[in-house]
């Protein structure tokens, strides 16, 4: 099983972001941005591999400024995996 984060250190833009996937279509949802990640504001949004694209689409043209990247998720055996993309 794997899933993309779209990790921000505002809680505001997270939200924002969110109802923009939302509205465009894609399945999302809020969870709590695992420790690995370090200083962020608590929150992720989470959602499929095939709404990647999209997601980074909507990005463009929009000014978030504490946007700190999209990470892909992978559970295996019990572990998380977490790598930048």
């Amino acid at each position: 099983m794997s899933y993309i984060l779209g990790v921000f250190t505002s809680r505001n833009e997270t939200l924002y972001f969110f109802n923009m996937l939302k509205k465009n279509g894609c399945y999302c949802d809020i969870i709590s941005t695992p420790n690995d990640l370090g200083k962020t504001c608590g929150i992720s949004v989470r959602f499929r591999e095939n709404c990647l694209t999209l997601a980074r689409a909507l990005m463009q043209g929009q000014p978030f400024r504490t946007f700190f990247g999209f990470f892909k998720v992978s559970v295996i055996h019990g572990k998380q995996l977490i790598s930048r993309i």
